[in-house]
């Protein structure tokens, strides 16, 4: 079972509980008292039971595709993934590199950095001097 139909499964029970609980309360409240309160441990136990099987069931995710990272160029920089710091000029030092937001990219995917001193990344990169000081 895919994890869209166990969420659409939550979300059905959530919505038959809600209905059942609205139709009961119009009809006779001290009737509703006591299947409230099994329909409530009921759920409770199904919640469970599809939070564990989503947690402990394998992934589904295809598998990550190979990727390709050229670094041509004179002093140039290319990286599969995030980049904090980079300097390819002479004598040059980088600044020091903001903290990285977000989570490092997925693996795949083509990163080239041709031209001479020039930079490349997959994520996020921080800081980068080609210069000469």
């Amino acid at each position: 079972m895919s994890s869209k139909a166990v969420l659409w499964t939550g979300i059905g029970l959530c919505a038959a509980g809600a209905v059942g609980l609205v139709v009961g309360g119009l009809l006779d409240v001290d009737a509703a008292d006591p299947w409230a309160s099994v329909a409530g441990g009921a759920a409770g136990l199904v919640g469970l039971a599809l939070t564990l099987y989503v947690l402990v069931m394998p992934s589904s995710a295809p598998a990550a595709s190979t990727s390709s990272v050229t670094a041509g160029g004179e002093r140039s920089v290319a990286a599969g993934g995030s980049i904090g710091s980079a300097t390819t000029g002479n004598g040059t030092a980088a600044a020091t590199p903001p903290a990285m937001p977000g989570p490092p990219p997925a693996p795949g995917g083509t990163v080239t950095a041709s031209g001479e001193r020039s930079v490349s990344a997959g994520g996020d990169i921080g800081s980068v001097s080609t210069g000469d000081a």
